[in-house]
């Protein structure tokens, strides 16, 4: 039998070479993991376990709501969605000092939410706020640095992908009772970006707040916003409500996106198979990656990789506080070189069995892990919403980068608290019943 040292060594340092030499993710986990498994078995088994594996991890019908939830996100911006939601922002905000930059903050958390992808959100609205911001006198590299750290607000806000793939990864956890656990962090997520806008505009009273524009102007920007929020109140509503299940509820998210952009005049049938093949695209890496992320789960579960690091910290400390901090730490690190779905993929299997050891809701370790994956989305050096965000407002990325340093330092605070108190992710979900 191999040593399941030699095996631990292999996926491990395997996985670590390959990211470091610039292979994909997905390459990364898969190559590693299938060699490991002709050791454990042999070459001709061990080839065909892996790909069975694969298709055990793909072989999901929970999985279906990711692709028609990146399909319904895609259709809304093509369908000139963030141009209606960031003028609802702006209305919003009214005469809070330096209001573009409130309004970018608010426009990030709401189309967020409907696009699903924080480098789509970091995109799409910081392209349309980027211009006007600049003509207004704005510090550019302030307001690039808002617009990437309120961008990852939709990783916690339903309907996110990311919670999907961690009740996936975490054996079927509810969907509902996850997104409804999103809601709190994610909204206070929200308010700590706009808490360091408003203070750093205080700072800056040249930032003056706008003139109402009227009420007639304030309500028909709000009707003109009601269509494109009501995707989350059905999709979301549907599912919690119990009228259908999250792939249901995605699959209806896909035909409310699409009706209303072709009211909307601005997607044309002729789109239909450039949104297709876009979502199709971004679809295919994130199954791809959990289906070889199931060969990875196979031989870290013969390897006792899971076990083995659980007797390590219950070595070093029987503390559950000290437990939660390594675990934070290790996650925000590694977040830094991986994208989130990997991340979720390998750790969950890992570090979910020993905060349930300590009593810890997996509905509250899934808020606390996501939430850390987002703010390793945005920090530096390989921060993928970073580079959008500086490039899209045009900005120097060292002098974005000691702007967004205020923002980190209170997001990450606040992850203490979403981390040690429990009841900021379970309150909706125990208040609806749902765990």
């Amino acid at each position: 039998m191999i040593d399941p040292g030699l095996i631990s060594a292999i996926l491990i340092g395997g996985l670590i070479i390959l990211l470091a030499i610039g292979a994909p993710v997905s390459i990364s986990i898969a190559l590693p993991s299938a060699i490991c498994m002709m050791l454990i078995i042999n070459f001709d088994n061990g080839a065909i376990t892996s790909a069975q594996q694969m298709f055990r991890g793909a072989n999901s019908f929970a999985l279906l709501a990711i692709p028609f939830f990146i399909l319904a996100g895609v259709i809304m911006n093509n369908g000139g969605i963030a141009e209606r939601l960031i003028n609802l922002a702006r209305v919003m905000v009214g005469r809070t000092p330096a209001p573009l930059v409130q309004a970018n903050v608010i426009a990030n958390t709401i189309f967020s939410t409907v696009s699903g992808s924080a480098v789509a959100t970091a995109a799409a609205v910081g392209a349309t706020m980027s211009p006007m911001i600049r003509k207004s006198g704005y510090d550019r590299s302030f307001s690039a640095a808002a617009n990437v750290a309120s961008a990852p607000a939709g990783m916690l806000i339903p309907p996110s992908n990311t919670l999907i793939i961690y009740s996936l990864a975490a054996g079927g956890t509810s969907v509902g009772a996850l997104f409804m656990a999103g809601y709190i962090p994610g909204l206070l997520w929200a308010g700590a970006c706009g808490a360091v806008v408003y203070f750093y505009a205080r700072r800056h009273p040249e930032l003056k707040g706008e003139a109402f524009p009227g009420w007639g102007v304030f309500f028909a920007t709000v009707l003109r916003a009601i269509p494109s929020l009501g995707l989350i109140v059905v999709a979301i509503g549907g599912i919690v409500a119990g009228f259908f299940t999250p792939t249901e509820g995605s699959a209806v998210a896909v035909v409310y996106a699409l009706v209303l952009s072709l009211l909307y005049r601005t997607v044309r049938f002729r789109d239909i198979p450039g949104i297709l093949y876009e979502a199709c695209r971004t679809s295919s890496i994130v199954i791809f990656l959990i289906a070889v992320s199931s060969i990875m789960g196979y031989v870290m579960t013969y390897a006792r990789l899971p076990q083995l690091i659980a007797d390590t910290l219950f070595g070093w400390t029987d503390s559950k506080v000290v437990v939660l901090l390594i675990m934070m730490v290790i996650l925000l690190l590694i977040g830094i070189p991986l994208d989130p779905t990997p991340a979720i993929l390998i750790f969950v299997p890992i570090f979910l069995p020993i905060a349930v050891s300590y009593g810890i809701d997996p509905v509250h370790f899934g808020i606390m892990m996501v939430f850390n994956l987002s703010i390793a989305v945005i920090s530096p050096p390989s921060a993928p919403v970073l580079f959008v965000g500086t490039q899209v407002a045009n900005a120097r990325l060292e002098k974005v980068i000691i702007k967004l340093t205020p923002f980190l330092i209170v997001l990450i605070a606040l992850l203490f608290v979403v981390v040690f108190v429990p009841d900021l992710s379970l309150f909706l979900p125990r208040l609806l019943g749902l765990v």
